[in-house]
Formats: C-alpha cells, structure tokens, sequence
C-alpha cells in the first residue's frame, strides 16, 4: 500500500467513475485500474463496486477511504510544515443547501488553516444530490434540514445510503422579505398574508416534490411560484418583485447586506438543521473544525 495507491482510491470515490479519476490523475484508465485491483488484493476486500454508470463505494471501502482521507490529509501537512515542498493539496468538500452560515463557517476554516495551497469545494445544490455527494464521498459533510413533513422521507434515504444526521440546531420557521416589501413593519406573518405574493423556491430539478424542498411548508398550495437556483436570484427577486421565502431566518449581513430581513411565521412546524456524514468514517481535521465553526456561528 502506498500514498500514490491511496490518492487513486480517494480521488475514484470523489469523481464516481475510473475515467474520470484517470483524467484527473493525468494517468492511463488501464493503469488506474490495475493498481486499484493490486491495492483492492492486498486489502483482501472490494473498495469499488463496478456498475454500468461508474463505481459504487462499498461498505467496507467506506470506512478503508474516511482513514485514507486521513493518511493524506496529514501527509500533505507535514510536507508543508518540515519540508517546505507543496506536496499534494489539502483536499476538503462539503454539499449544502443554500445557507449563508454555511458559507460563513467555510470562509473561517480557510482562515484558519491558513495554507499556501489547497483544494477545497462549497457545493450549494439540491437536497438529493447533497445526500448522493456524501454517499459517493464526493463531499465529506451534507448540511440540509429536516422537519415533520420531510423527516420520514429524509431519514429513510439516509438509512439507505448508510449516512447519519447530526442536529446542529431547531428554529421555527422565517419569512424572508424585502425590507422594504408592505408586510415588513408587521411584527409576525401568516401564510395567509403571504399569499398574494410571489413565493421564491430552489428548484430541485427530477426531484422536486416537497419531501425534497429547501424550504419548510412547501406542501402548500400557491398561485404565484417562481423556482429559482441560485442565492443572488434570491434576493433580486425578493426586492425586485416583492417575493418572498421561508427558511430559518438567520441571515448574515456581511454576504446578504441589509435589504433582506426576516419575520417570524405562525406555523407550528419546526427546522432541524444538521449536518450528514458517511457511517463509520473518520473526518478530516478540516471536517472537525467546519463542524465546530459552525455550532460556534449558531
């Protein structure tokens, strides 16, 4: 077993598929194949299943890549700390819906770490490809919520792909708005209130049933919807059309300025945000420290 052997596996479960882990790798598909099959004969268990699509990350195999995550991730330290060499890059992803704390705690871990190279990724996506990222181990950490309505579905999901959730913190339910918008002196909302205005939703694309929504109390019915994919539409659509949204209210003025504000909501559902790993792995020290930022940011 070698580190070269371990960057091959890493980098296979990362992008699903051996070609395009050989792509990445600047080597021959044949030669990437070989040396899994060496390393998976040595390990005397699979690492990959092999499928018409690409390569499924086995039970096993999960818990053989979280320690060889580790292997790399502190390898590339010591390399830069005594060697002085840019050894291979401290590697880091995490899958989210569209929260600005999220995107907060990320800025922090770079800051803190402070290092002269890495590869980091900040995947704001879709509530089923968050759950698929981390099951595939594209990213280590998924940061999504579950409520009454959704919970039974998300947690079954979960269940299948062998991931845990981790509850940071309950909210109930927020309108986000328009400062200037005509219900923003209003003390609390109704949904009621709410309805002759555009309601903003990220669209989920195949899967885009409630169970899968990004925000709390989709299942109701609304003349005016608009989907939209990403933050910044948010938020031209919410001063520009009067629209709003609902989620958990915590807005961060150093990304979102002081246009957009929150109301409290009338509903007795609640929001359990929380993160999603992988079962039986080991998280990068770069995982840890995310997970403590952003339980300090809350």
């Amino acid at each position: 077993m070698t580190l070269q052997q371990l960057k091959y596996m890493v980098t296979i479960a990362e992008k699903g598929n051996i070609s395009r882990a050989a792509q990445e790798l600047f080597v021959s598909q044949p030669s990437l194949t070989n040396s899994v099959k060496e390393l998976e004969n040595e390990l005397q268990f699979t690492v990959f299943e092999r499928t018409n699509k690409g390569v499924i990350v086995s039970a096993r195999g999960s818990e053989f890549l979280g320690y060889a995550r580790q292997v790399l991730q502190q390898y590339g330290l010591l390399e830069e700390r005594f060697l002085k060499q840019s050894g291979a890059s401290p590697r880091f992803s995490v899958s989210t819906q569209h929260y600005p704390f999220a995107v907060k705690a990320f800025v922090e871990v770079i800051k803190r770490f402070d290092s002269s190279h890495y590869d980091f990724m900040l995947r704001e996506t879709q509530t089923y490809e968050i759950i698929d990222d981390v099951s595939r181990m594209k990213s280590e950490i998924g940061i999504l919520y579950k409520s009454k309505a959704n919970g039974p579905i998300i947690d079954k999901l979960l269940k299948q792909y062998s991931l845990s959730f981790e509850e940071l913190f309950t909210l109930t339910p927020r309108v986000f708005i328009s400062s200037m918008h005509p219900l923003a002196k209003k003390d609390v909302l109704t949904l009621e209130e709410l309805s002759e205005y555009p309601y903003l939703s990220f669209e989920q694309g195949e899967h885009n049933s409630f169970y899968y929504s990004e925000e709390i109390l989709s299942e109701y019915i609304r003349p005016k919807n608009i989907k939209i994919s990403d933050r910044a539409t948010l938020s031209n659509l919410l001063i520009g059309l009067d629209g709003y949204t609902i989620g958990t209210g915590i807005i961060n003025e150093d990304l979102n300025g002081k246009d957009i504000i929150s109301k409290p909501l009338i509903s007795d559902e609640e929001i359990r945000i929380g993160i999603i790993t992988r079962n039986n792995v080991r998280l990068s020290v770069y995982a840890e420290t995310y997970t403590e930022i952003l339980k300090s940011l809350i």
